[in-house]
């Protein structure tokens, strides 16, 4: 199995470790955790796809475009209500963990 996240979920995370950690740690962090997933690009079709569609939330629409531009099975995500039209199944990661 291979774990996909977008860029902007890699940037996210850099900041909210930067919040806790040094500068240089936070990336050391981030060195240790690309080697576990595959970053896919956040590209204009993304965002012209995000901006037309019907999510309340711009972020989300960006996550939810990146996975169907990357063909991802699934999204995990913590907030399952904001992707209630997904064409993907939607799970958290507790309930993706009980399935396996």
């Amino acid at each position: 199995m291979k774990i996909y996240i977008s860029a902007l979920t890699f940037a996210n995370t850099y900041y909210l470790l930067s919040r806790h950690y040094k500068a240089d740690d936070a990336k050391k962090i981030l060195i240790k955790f690309k080697i576990l997933i595959e970053v896919l690009p956040v590209d204009d079709k993304i965002l012209e796809l995000a901006l037309v569609s019907d999510f309340n939330d711009f972020e989300d629409a960006i996550q939810y475009h990146t996975a169907l531009e990357g063909n991802l099975d699934m999204i995990i995500t913590r907030n399952k209500k904001d992707f209630k039209h997904s064409k993907l199944p939607v799970m958290t990661a507790a309930e993706y963990l009980n399935i396996q």
